[in-house]
């Protein structure tokens, strides 16, 4: 079995040389997203509409492959800022809804593009 590759036009394209996402029998790991619009540049606003953004992409690479939030198994989350915690907490909380993937959430020095969040997925794909 061979790892596939996955990219959508429907999400920023990636920044440097990786995928968006790579698919390895019925597991998809995404690529960190940080709140870029298709068009490449970073969101305009602070957290809030960052972490909004980083979902949308999430969730179009997500749709790539048939899958969604729903299917997720672990999300990292990487902060630039910890104090902003519960702001990003409570979006990542009207995303999930019931569904309680495990997660880890970390403090980072920077980020690429000086942005404020990125995340990165693990998901199930393909199952019920």
């Amino acid at each position: 079995m061979k790892p596939i590759l996955i990219a959508t036009e429907k999400a920023p394209a990636a920044i440097g040389p990786y995928s968006q996402a790579v698919q390895f029998g019925n597991v998809l790991f995404t690529s960190g997203q940080i709140p870029l619009g298709l068009d490449g540049q970073i969101v305009e606003g602070g957290i809030k509409e960052q972490t909004h953004q980083v979902f949308q992409n999430l969730k179009a690479v997500l749709e790539e492959v048939g899958a969604d939030l729903q299917h997720v198994l672990k999300a990292t989350v990487y902060l630039k800022d910890m104090g902003q915690f519960s702001e990003v907490n409570e979006i990542y909380a009207e995303y999930f809804g019931n569904h309680k993937p495990a997660r880890s959430t970390v403090e980072v020095a920077r980020l690429p593009k000086d942005v404020l969040v990125e995340i990165e997925l693990i998901v199930a794909i393909g199952v019920e």
